[in-house]
């Protein structure tokens, strides 16, 4: 099966985000979607008087990019690689800076729901430039209703996506500071900035595709079974897909029975393949070649057993909210940092 990729352009109010999308589509010879922001009825009257019209213009655009997204970034992607002028997750991003109280809190449960049906990019190539140049961008392209946009929201809002990439891992992130770049005019920094998304293409990593599940799956599980870069939080999106395909359960205290009794699995294949070990010890000639021998018999049945142990991993931290992905490269720097040897000489001692 041949992979498309699908790279979201991402960043503040004019920062160039639809003219790069539109290059990168001519360049890499792929299908386009663009945000249709103008046709929010609210959006003029948004930037007049932003607390009186927030919640309106914010819930149509959240309903308006589920609907194109969900629809058709999976179709593209069956046949086409993608590339997108906005990210489904910045919507979020815009409702925390302009609702607050009730109106935020039911917006947030809207975008939850919705959110797990979007296909998650490969790539997000994050254009940064300071508040100054945002500004000088958006006079310079002069639309009427952005005339009345203050400064101050265009710091604030520049400041939201600093603090949301510093945070966001469900993608691959690329950042482009685009302060002193004219990829428009200049030929040279259009070549630098088409390198930098080529480069950062190359350094996806390729896992397989995930089982095929029927036509009727939410879009989320349409996306995962077509490609082969995946991260963490995508197949934890696919077992979301999953429970609701076949209608599995996400009581907490079943699937946590659940992950006990896989574990178990693995530890009787393991002790199967000692047992089997021992006994081929004679014939193998070492304890070492009779292990190899033995785990290479039972490794089929170790790896389904294994894959279920992580199924279930996965279902857990689904139900408590857990980004798995996150938390492990979290931990495994803390450990990076650890001084291991000190601490076994201290249990050596007591």
């Amino acid at each position: 099966m041949s992979y498309n990729n699908y790279i979201a352009i991402e960043g503040a109010i004019g920062v160039g985000k639809t003219t790069l999308a539109r290059m990168l589509s001519t360049e890499l010879n792929t299908a386009l979607l663009l945000e249709v922001f103008e046709e929010n009825p609210f959006l003029s009257d948004f930037y007049s008087d932003r607390e009186r019209y927030a919640f309106q213009t914010q819930i149509f655009f959240l309903l308006s990019r589920y609907h194109q997204q969900s629809r058709v970034i999976p179709q593209t992607l069956v046949s086409r690689s993608l590339i997108s002028d906005y990210l489904f997750d910045k919507d979020s991003l815009f409702a925390h800076l302009n609702l607050v109280n009730d109106e935020l809190e039911m917006y947030t449960r809207v975008h939850k729901i919705l959110g797990e049906q979007i296909p998650t990019p490969d790539l997000v190539v994050y254009l940064r430039a300071s508040t100054d140049t945002l500004m000088q961008r958006i006079a310079m392209r002069d639309r009427p209703y952005e005339r009345n946009m203050s400064r101050d929201y265009i710091d604030s809002l520049r400041e939201a996506y600093e603090a949301f990439f510093g945070q966001y891992t469900q993608s691959q992130v690329l950042i482009i500071d685009t302060n002193h770049l004219d990829f428009v005019r200049s030929i040279q920094d259009r070549e630098h900035v088409m390198g930098l998304v080529r480069a950062a293409q190359e350094r996806g990593a390729v896992q397989q595709v995930l089982p095929e599940l029927r036509e009727h799956v939410q879009p989320a599980g349409l996306r995962i079974l077509e490609g082969e870069r995946r991260r963490l939080g995508d197949f934890q999106r696919f077992h979301r897909a999953l429970d609701r395909e076949k209608g599995f359960g996400s009581d907490l205290g079943m699937n946590f029975a659940g992950l006990t009794e896989e574990v178990g699995e693995v530890g009787r294949e393991i002790k199967l393949a000692l047992i089997a070990a021992e006994r081929m010890l004679q014939q193998a000639g070492s304890r070492q070649q009779a292990l190899e021998q033995s785990i290479a018999r039972r490794r089929n049945l170790l790896a389904d057993e294994m894959a279920d142990v992580l199924a279930y991993l996965l279902k857990l931290s689904n139900y408590m909210g857990i980004d798995l992905e996150s938390a492990y490269l979290r931990k495994m720097s803390r450990n990076w940092d650890r001084d291991f040897e000190a601490r076994f000489a201290e249990e050596r001692q007591a």
